[in-house]
């Protein structure tokens, strides 16, 4: 297991135009198992999600993204293929929302030493109560 650093950035667009940007940095972990790749984090008070784990399992072009938080009531499974839809349940502290991801493309540009950046463009709906655009960019060092 290896010591790494993540820049993280989310993006979310209304219309083609940026509405919102989220970017912090974290400490966080990289290593392999069975071919696939794993980056895992803690998240922050400033991601939205405080007291949440995320794991990020890349493998060819697919990204599968789990974050839990048990005790603070969030747990989210997604997957991003290109050009596949995704419908998962998001649990929040709320309750538990019907999620459809539509993954626009996957970019993983990670070298054999864990360094590099992941790029993911999706739409998203919950539930339909809110749709729209979303980029996140992961930078790894």
């Amino acid at each position: 297991m290896k010591d790494i650093m993540l820049k993280i950035i989310g993006k979310q667009f209304t219309n083609e135009n940026p509405e919102e940007q989220m970017e912090f940095i974290t400490e966080g972990k990289l290593f392999e198992r069975n071919g696939s790749t794993y980056l895992i984090y803690d998240e922050s008070d400033f991601s939205g999600f405080p007291g949440c784990k995320t794991s990020l399992k890349l493998k060819d072009d697919t990204v599968r993204m789990k974050r839990l938080g048990k005790d603070v009531g969030y747990g989210l499974e997604i997957e991003f293929k290109k050009g596949h839809r995704f419908f998962t349940k998001y649990e929040t502290p709320y309750g538990v929302i019907d999620m459809e991801v539509l993954t626009n493309s996957v970019e993983n540009n990670l070298s054999p030493e864990g360094r590099g950046n992941i790029d993911i463009d999706y739409h998203v709906s919950l539930g339909g109560m809110a749709e729209g655009r979303n980029e996140l960019k992961i930078e790894v060092s």
